[in-house]
């Protein structure tokens, strides 16, 4: 992998992209599991970002494992690090249950004439859709959190030699 495009680390653009996509798809996994009507507009796209989410995330932490060698020693670094590969987990279940409630989905449709109208009814009883959406919700909020740990990590490990705002002024206004 580069280390850098454009001249610019690959880390911050490969954490943007999956800091706006892993949260999309978290919320659009939500979206498809507790409003039906959403279910149906979305359809594919739920798994689709979920997947592309997961891809993100190895991508992330590898650029992000290049730019750490490259930076002196830190223990906040230290602990964005670790806090980081803690994601993959989370986001594999995210991607996991995006798929299995899409499947589910497509299994619940009514078949076509003269299909065998056995198959997939397990898939239309109740408990199973309740087991789908408490998993889906565990794998949102799960990843949700890491996600907010991680970035509070990576802000704190970053930002944290700046001088806090405001310091440094003298309290008659001159700068």
């Amino acid at each position: 992998m580069p280390e850098s495009v454009f001249g610019l680390p690959v880390h911050p653009l490969a954490v943007h992209a999956t800091v706006v996509l892993v949260p999309l798809a978290a919320f659009a996994l939500l979206l498809h599991v507790l409003v039906p009507a959403a279910r149906r507009r979305l359809g594919i796209v739920t798994p689709v970002l979920a997947v592309i989410a997961l891809l993100l995330v190895p991508v992330s932490t590898s650029s992000g494992e290049n730019l750490e060698h490259r930076l002196p020693e830190s223990d906040l670094i230290e602990r964005h690090a670790e806090l980081a590969d803690g994601m993959l987990p989370w986001a594999a279940a995210l991607a996991v249950m995006a798929v299995a409630v899409y499947v589910l989905d497509r299994m619940r449709r009514p078949s076509a004439p003269g299909a065998d109208q056995g198959s997939g009814s397990w898939a239309r009883r109740p408990a199973v859709g309740l087991v789908a959406t408490v998993l889906a919700v565990v794998a949102v909020v799960g990843l949700t959190q890491q996600v907010i740990r991680v970035g509070h990590s990576g802000a704190t490990a970053t930002w944290s030699d700046l001088p806090a705002a405001g310091a440094g002024r003298t309290s008659d206004g001159d700068d």
